[in-house]
């Protein structure tokens, strides 16, 4: 029994796949592509390497960096084709916003086989787009985008992002059932079905378009009581009425200011439009609902999940530059994402660190400024007390 269970330990190890991981060294430009689509306008950006203002290890945390402002980036990399069918799928990869970005993606587009590297735009054909996105206030999301039918569907409810100068893990998980899972930093941020989150498939009932609501169906809740009559003297009663305090002033020439008249002021005894009391209607049928039907146009599919790749891309506008890509991963192994990921966690765990340390050694400057600042200035003050005094003294000599 043993020696079974040890076989299929071994098959499970074999069967998990690693299709693409990149860590980005010296050599990435051999496995990666720049876009020449942008170059003839000048908005193409240049990417760099940088480990960034804060590291464990800089050759080791050196990631792809955004380098201009106001650019478009555009690159990708190829590898073997592979399909996801009857596996899972794992999508992982470090986003690090240094600029404290205001307006820019951060997210990666995973690409069918056969595009055009050199031409690789906002237009080309995707799979899976994912990742965060931030603008202003207003968007601060994690896009998860799925490709079916030619069309882009993107998740209905979106997930947070992290909006910090940080390195942040992002994971995208995609079963064979058709569910998917958000993670960042290894934790789970949303999870659900592909069919119901997003809007991949037709539904499956839509209105009858023959029902059409019964010309006598009553569906006002209330109407007017017949039997409220208006009081008496309602309507005589005026809006306005003259100010009974105001009075003519005395320096008021009728022959010169014209005839005074005393200014208006609202009725306190006006009691508005009168309008009768609302019952609730006797003949209400309540509310109308159109029957539903089976939907013609409906078919299922539990393929949804499933797709052919062959590469990875980078396509994002960035007002601010200075985000910093790292360990694309795409593998069927979650157990291999998570151990690889645990690098990011650990740089994020020292970044926030030297980052507390910079900030308390800034405040601390900062608090001897201002104390040098004070002793020059009460020093000052002495002194000019004490030319005072001088001066004083030979004026009375």
């Amino acid at each position: 029994m043993k020696s079974i269970v040890g076989l299929l330990l071994v098959i499970a190890v074999v069967s998990a796949e690693v299709y693409f991981h990149e860590s980005f060294d010296d050599s990435y430009k051999s496995r990666w592509v720049q876009s020449k689509n942008k170059e003839a306008d000048g908005t193409a950006g240049k990417f760099e390497l940088s480990a960034g203002k804060y590291f464990n290890d800089e050759a080791a945390d050196k990631g792809l960096k955004t380098s201009q402002d106001a650019r478009f980036y555009q690159i990708s990399a190829k590898f073997p084709e592979f399909s996801n069918e009857g596996k899972d799928l794992v999508i992982q990869y470090s986003v690090k916003h240094e600029q404290k970005i205001d307006c820019g993606g951060g997210y990666l587009k995973l690409l069918p086989p056969g595009f055009d590297q050199e031409n690789f735009n906002g237009d080309t054909d995707y799979n899976i787009m994912f990742g965060p996105d931030i603008c202003g206030s207003s968007t601060k999301k994690t896009h998860v985008i799925f490709n079916y039918g030619g069309k882009n569907h993107l998740v209905k409810k979106e997930p947070k992002c992290e909006t910090d100068e940080f390195s942040h893990l992002y994971t995208l998980i995609v079963k064979p059932d058709n569910t998917y899972e958000v993670l960042i930093d290894q934790k789970s941020v949303q999870k659900g079905s592909i069919k119901e989150d997003f809007d991949v498939l037709p539904p499956k009932e839509i209105k009858d378009p023959k029902a059409k609501k019964p010309s006598d169906w009553v569906d006002e809740k209330t109407i007017a009581d017949p039997e409220d009559k208006k009081p008496e003297g309602w309507d005589d009663i005026p809006a306005q009425i003259v100010d009974p305090d105001a009075k003519k002033p005395e320096d008021w020439d009728d022959e010169l200011d014209g005839e005074w008249e005393a200014p208006q002021i609202d009725n306190p005894e006006y009691k508005g439009e009168w309008a009768p009391k609302m019952i609730p209607n006797p003949a209400y049928k309540g509310e109308w609902i159109h029957p539903m039907i089976p939907n013609p146009e409906y078919k299922d599919d539990d393929n949804i999940y499933k797709y052919k790749f062959g590469g990875v891309g980078i396509e994002i506008w960035q007002v601010k530059a200075g985000t910093i890509f790292d360990n694309i991963l795409i593998t069927d192994d979650i157990a291999e994402a998570n151990k690889i990921g645990e690098a990011t966690l650990k740089l994020k765990e020292v970044e926030t660190k030297l980052a507390a340390k910079d900030e308390e050694e800034r405040q601390k400057r900062e608090e001897e400024e201002r104390k040098k600042a004070e002793a020059e200035a009460d020093e000052k003050e002495a002194e000019d007390e004490a030319d005072d005094d001088d001066d004083h003294v030979k004026d009375e000599l």
